[in-house]
């Protein structure tokens, strides 16, 4: 039954669009998706985080993933091939802990290390940048600069990947090319 389920990640700098293409292609499949955890912590815990708490969220990240993972198992997914989306992975707060304090916790190295996905979906930074209070960097160049930081991240492991760009319905739909790849 396992094998059946593709796991598909959605990554990339702050206010890219990630959430909601993830809901987007839940709904289009049918599925679930695991919501990004560093959001569910800074408005619990304020947004004044910690390198130490760049850990925190990613142990609450891999523990919502495997809840809605398992969650998904207790479906019947075992005669067709679906997809499960996560909405940012480890990958993310690795970047993120590396432009913020120049280094990043060796457990989260050694996890990535060890995870295993299908696709990677790159979110691009041509959406128009959105503020809200967990939001840090409006700025088009720390924007590139993130987005290439995640670009070379992908270049650099061996899952395939994809960069998702354009309108919001332009994204859901090349999403759902590549993703329907993946299923055939």
């Amino acid at each position: 039954m396992q094998n059946n389920i593709k796991k598909i990640v959605i990554l990339g700098p702050e206010s890219t669009g990630k959430s909601t293409l993830c809901n987007e292609l839940a709904t289009h499949y049918k599925t679930m998706w695991v919501k990004e955890y560093a959001r569910e912590y800074l408005e619990k815990n304020g947004t004044a985080y910690t390198f130490e708490s760049l850990y925190e969220i990613a142990a609450g990240q891999l523990l919502s993933e495997e809840d809605t993972y398992k969650s998904l198992l207790k479906k019947d997914v075992a005669q067709s091939k679906i997809p499960f989306f996560i909405d940012t992975d480890l990958h993310v707060i690795k970047i993120w802990s590396e432009f913020v304090f120049n280094k990043c916790d060796n457990r989260i190295l050694t996890t990535i290390s060890k995870k295993n996905y299908d696709l990677y979906l790159l979110c691009n930074i041509d959406l128009p940048w959105v503020k809200d209070n967990l939001r840090e960097y409006p700025d088009i160049i720390t924007r590139q600069n993130l987005f290439s930081y995640y670009k070379e991240e992908m270049i650099e492991q061996s899952t395939p990947w994809k960069i998702i760009k354009g309108s919001y319905s332009e994204r859901l739909q090349n999403a759902i090319n590549f993703i329907d790849e993946i299923l055939k």
